[in-house]
């Protein structure tokens, strides 16, 4: 997020920093930068452009990563310089969206994950209940948004630069100031971090006592099994994405509210570098939920795979296009290979004889059944 405590007589030039650490923080970002932007883009393609992954999960995971790309490519690397050389060089309506739009951006993630949660809740503990439909799913979506703009507003309300002979500044000239200032952190670290964590802590461990604790005793078909391992795996994955996503913004939020109690931290020696610790490490969130995916998801693979198959170490096999295939196509492949197989099995009888006529007419009805079966790919 923006510097959002930041006044007219809190910042100095004095924080010269030498050019070796300066560095090894632009790399740092840099590393942040690319894998965010790279990452979540891909994500925004896989499921943009396959039919077989616009599923409810998804959406919120796509509102998830054009929040997170966003983010990155119009506040990380502005965040950086500004946290480095303390001199704003962006102009005051760059400002005003500066400060503004992390704040939307995070609530609307974390909410999209709060969501989910609670999506998963439903399909897992009440399956007989109305699941969401891909309309109310998109209109739930802009109200998150909406909700994050409301909460943002006061940001950009306020915003505004102030140049100095020796620079410019760009910060929140609050009514009352400091009181403004930290009672605004205390509202957005409760809205935007603890009440969404704790319903998805609340969530989560209800659905984990009922994939993991309570399994049906005697159920051991194989389609029950397949679904309670793929409900598992999708909420393993979520669970890694929550944990990630709270272990990143903690310190974050540790910051601002002690450097709102103890004023004097402000002008500590080596709060430059912490606070250029956990400001990487909280835009570091938004680089992580792709590899999340890549590993722990098996669509997501095949997507990237087929997004980076231009990569010499990296190869897309036919698997993995048709794990991105809608599901009508992957059935009637199924079903052509069952009916085939069975074709087979009642041939057996024949005599050796008979093998080139079986042999020829396994044959003509593989064709056939193909043909017939045959629906175009998604275009991608």
């Amino acid at each position: 997020m923006g510097n959002l405590t930041e006044t007219p007589g809190n910042v100095t030039n004095r924080f010269v920093q030498p050019p070796w650490r300066v560095a090894l923080w632009s790399v740092a970002y840099a590393v942040v930068l690319l894998v965010s932007l790279l990452g979540n883009l891909t994500v925004i393609w896989i499921i943009a452009a396959h039919r077989r992954m616009r599923t409810v999960t998804n959406y919120f995971l796509l509102n998830l990563a054009f929040c997170d790309a966003s983010m990155t490519a119009f506040n990380t690397l502005v965040n950086f310089i500004y946290a480095l050389h303390s001199q704003w060089y962006f102009g005051n309506s760059y400002c005003k969206f500066h400060n503004f739009f992390p704040v939307a951006a995070v609530f609307a993630s974390i909410y999209s994950m709060t969501a989910i949660s609670v999506d998963r809740y439903l399909a897992i503990i009440h399956p007989l209940r109305p699941r969401l439909s891909a309309t109310a799913t998109k209109l739930l979506i802009l109200c998150i948004w909406a909700m994050a703009v409301a909460l943002a507003f006061p940001l950009c309300y306020y915003s505004c630069t102030k140049t100095r002979p020796e620079r410019t500044l760009c910060y929140v000239a609050w009514p009352r100031h400091s009181q403004d200032s930290f009672l605004y952190h205390i509202i957005v670290t409760v809205l935007v971090y603890v009440l969404p964590l704790v319903v998805m802590a609340i969530t989560y461990t209800i659905v984990g006592i009922n994939l993991w604790g309570a399994e049906i005793p005697g159920d051991t078909s194989g389609n029950y099994q397949e679904q309670l391992k793929a409900k598992r795996r999708v909420v393993k994955m979520m669970i890694i994405v929550v944990v990630t996503f709270a272990f990143c913004w903690l310190p974050y939020h540790i910051y601002f509210i002690v450097t709102g109690v103890n004023k004097l931290l402000s002008r500590w020696r080596y709060i430059q570098q912490v606070y250029l610790s956990v400001l990487w490490l909280a835009m570091s969130s938004t680089m992580y939920n792709p590899i999340i995916y890549c590993c722990l998801n098996s669509r997501f693979r095949s997507g990237f795979k087929r997004a980076f198959r231009w990569c010499p170490f990296i190869k897309a096999s036919s698997y993995d296009d048709l794990e991105l295939q809608t599901g009508h196509f992957i059935a009637a492949r199924q079903s052509s290979t069952y009916t085939v197989s069975r074709v087979e099995s009642s041939m057996e009888g024949m005599t050796s004889a008979t093998a080139p006529l079986r042999l020829l007419l396994v044959k003509i009805y593989s064709v056939v059944s193909h043909c017939n079966n045959f629906t175009p790919k998604t275009m991608v």
